[in-house]
């Protein structure tokens, strides 16, 4: 998933999706065979389901041509898991499995380490060198 024709269906998946279903990217790190992420989606609207399928598909559609298949003969894992971050507690708790899971698959020693990840963003602003949350970190969608 780290290969530039993922990346960039993605990228264009997640592009045409928001135009219709808007959410933001809060956090990710994109891995060789998974993905985690953080979104944040406007109030009154926790249609997660919608947003994944629509972006499998496309990103699917995309690549339909070439040799991306997972183990029985999809490129996606049948379903996804959700969480509804309830606190700043609860959201740095899942900002630290997020930027340290290619550091826990063995793919690097440090976050730091790994390019696709918005570790860097974060450690940018201080989130790792103080152990807080920017301010400008909206969880809420508003």
């Amino acid at each position: 998933m780290c290969e530039p024709a993922f990346r960039n269906a993605l990228r264009s998946a997640i592009d045409r999706v928001r135009k219709h279903h808007p959410f933001t990217v809060v956090a990710w790190a994109l891995l060789p065979d998974h993905l985690h992420c953080i979104w944040s989606l406007p109030p009154d609207d926790a249609r997660f389901s919608i947003r994944w399928s629509l972006i499998k598909r496309s990103v699917s559609y995309q690549l339909k041509d070439s040799n991306w298949v997972r183990e029985g003969g999809s490129l996606w894992q049948n379903r996804f898991w959700e969480h509804c971050i309830r606190d700043e507690k609860d959201l740095a708790r899942h900002f630290d499995y997020i930027h340290f899971n290619p550091v826990k698959h063995g793919l690097v020693k440090e976050p730091t380490d790994w390019e696709w990840s918005t570790f860097h963003t974060y450690e940018k602003l201080g989130y790792y060198g103080e152990g807080r949350m920017p301010k400008h970190v909206d969880i809420k969608g508003e």
